[in-house]
């Protein structure tokens, strides 16, 4: 039976009333508990969560908005499931941000297991994310028309292995199944192979000599084994469906080869690979290693008290920044938070990438990437200084003024070709440093719209204008050393991309719920919205003494909690 407390329903009688004092309730309203339990829990979806319970039928749930608000607080914080359970058994200021009577609650680590499920399942944490993002910055009045781009890395709950280790790993936990299920399978296995992968996984290969030749070998007869248990137990369904076996399948397959029945272990393999057995989600990163990532798009204007996280989407390890703009710009139109201008590193500047932004009537600022198209020298002239027709790529004149004798673009190969009269170069005191080369054909100059455009930017990325915008980008990366610290971001307690996508959004869900309670606008916000519904409980109050007859005496009310809100709202500077 689902029971559910609607946090914006106002109580005759303030439980805290006989355990807060007035400073000890400023506290609580100063801090993130106070913007918890008057902004954000009402905002949480249980609509969604109670779904999985009947309205009338059973045992009552715990309070949903409770349980959905304690696994929001549990990720940010970066407790374990132990200390989430104490937390909303014994901690007061838990009990005040959840809307939760100030005494001991019980709850199981199965329930709150489950409850974790449910959040998995339904991928609540997306909509919290994005719920609670559009209120703060609504009511903050937060300008979200400069935001800055990039990502970072995170581990999973996983051990690191390298090649050889991680094909062992597979081979001994698809042995140790085997034998399990069937010892006399087990025992039909060659004697040196069973012994090989009978010591724990990190003694696994202990005697092996440290030098190449010697790993190099061991990788050999690694990959030799691993393929010998796929042919042995291929056909057989027993074992074939065992997901240990389709791990050892997978790696075997990702790391070597099979030519004309021989082993070859692949030179490289990429980043897209199996990384662990137990984590077959989490892909590869050349410069930061196995896991996850994440792209964070947050605002920066300078004019914002705080500034918050507007888009937050988790990914594998594996994925190319350069492949991310497009997928937050939409994010960011579906929350309705896109941004006039975003400053963003190099990777994600492609030309491609800046033009499907200005799609968006957003300008993606940043460094040109390398490349032939990009490596024009700021100090000579180049294709930037020719006078072009930007809708019909022909060029009008060049840098002297002189007019082509013929300027003509192929729309198949996005090539302009352009031939300049040999009476202007020859004698031009410029064509030394000019682009336009002598062939056969006369002076020709060659150019694409790319290419124009690229060295129209790398132009204006040589101007302090240009360094001066761009400086304030790279806030972005204290954020996101302060997402490790303080939500403990950086290395997650889950595994599995379900689990990992989860916590990842909660966390940086936490952390603007965390930058807003700083922020003395929402202190007076809170401060507002917890006297206005006393004062509503008092209103209530106040007709019911004045319809008692005359000479009847009234009943003894406590009226401290209304001037003791009263009173701390007078201590709120008000906003501007």
């Amino acid at each position: 039976m689902q029971k559910i407390v609607d946090p914006k329903q106002t109580r005759l009688f303030d439980p805290f009333d006989s355990v807060l004092t007035e400073k000890t309730r400023k506290r609580l309203l100063d801090g993130w508990a106070g913007v918890f339990r008057h902004i954000i829990l009402e905002l949480l979806p249980v609509d969604t969560l109670c779904g999985h319970f009947t309205p009338e039928i059973g045992r009552p749930t715990k309070e949903l908005y409770s349980m959905a608000g304690l696994i929001l607080l549990m990720e940010f914080m970066d407790w374990t499931k132990q200390e989430a359970l104490d937390a909303y058994s014994f901690h007061m200021d838990i009990h005040y941000a959840l809307n939760m009577e100030p005494v001991t609650h019980e709850l199981s680590i199965r329930t709150l297991e489950r409850y974790l499920g449910y959040f998995e399942h339904d991928e609540l944490s997306r909509k919290i994310m994005h719920k609670v993002t559009t209120k703060l910055v609504a009511i903050l009045g937060i300008k979200i028309d400069r935001q800055r781009l990039d990502s970072t890395h995170i581990f999973s709950d996983m051990a690191s292995f390298g090649r050889t280790r991680l094909m062992g790993v597979a081979i001994k936990r698809f042995l140790t199944q085997v034998k399990r299920g069937n010892e006399g399978d087990y025992a039909a296995l060659d004697e040196q192979l069973r012994r090989r992968y009978a010591p724990g996984v990190h003694q696994l290969f202990g005697d092996t000599g440290k030098d190449n030749e010697s790993r190099r070998l061991l990788r050999q007869q690694v990959a030799e084994d691993m393929y010998l248990l796929i042919r042995h137990f291929g056909q057989d369904e027993s074992h074939s469906g065992r997901t240990s076996y389709k791990a050892l399948e997978r790696i075997f397959y990702e790391q070597c080869e099979v030519h004309e029945e021989t082993v070859v272990v692949k030179a490289k393999t990429g980043g897209d690979v199996m990384q662990n057995p137990s984590e077959p989600d989490a892909t590869y990163d050349g410069h930061k290693g196995p896991g996850y990532q994440v792209q964070l798009s947050e605002t920066c204007h300078p004019d914002n008290e705080v500034q918050l996280i507007t888009s937050a989407l988790p990914e594998t390890a594996v994925e190319s920044d350069t492949a991310a703009p497009p997928k937050v710009l939409e994010d960011l139109k579906d929350s309705g938070l896109l941004p006039n201008e975003m400053l963003a590193d190099t990777q994600y500047c492609s030309d491609e990438n800046v033009q499907l932004a200005a799609e968006y009537d957003v300008e993606l600022v940043g460094p040109v990437p390398s490349g032939p198209a990009g490596e024009a020298d700021v100090d000579r002239l180049n294709i930037d200084d020719f006078n072009i027709d930007e809708r019909t790529e022909e060029v009008i004149c060049c840098p002297a003024g002189n007019r082509p004798e013929c300027s003509v673009h192929d729309e198949q190969t996005g090539k302009t070709k352009t031939i300049m009269p040999a009476s202007a170069c020859g004698a031009c005191e410029f064509f030394e440093e000019c682009p336009v080369k002598q062939t056969r054909e006369g002076y020709r100059l060659e150019h694409t719209a790319k290419g124009r455009r690229l060295a129209g930017r790398r132009r204006e990325e040589a101007t302090e204008v240009f360094r001066e915008r761009y400086r304030i980008r790279s806030g972005i990366e204290g954020t996101n050393s302060g997402l490790k610290r303080r939500t403990g971001l950086g290395r997650l307690r889950v595994r599995g991309s379900p689990a990992v996508f989860n916590c990842i959004l909660l966390k940086i869900t936490g952390w603007n719920i965390l930058r807003a309670s700083v922020c003395a606008k929402m202190r007076e916000i809170v401060y507002r919205r917890a006297v206005a519904a006393v004062l509503a409980v008092a209103n209530t109050l106040i007709v019911g003494i004045s319809a008692h007859q005359p000479r009847q005496r009234p009943p003894k009310w406590n009226y401290r909690p209304i001037w003791s809100y009263v009173s701390l709202l007078n201590t709120v500077p008000m906003a501007a």
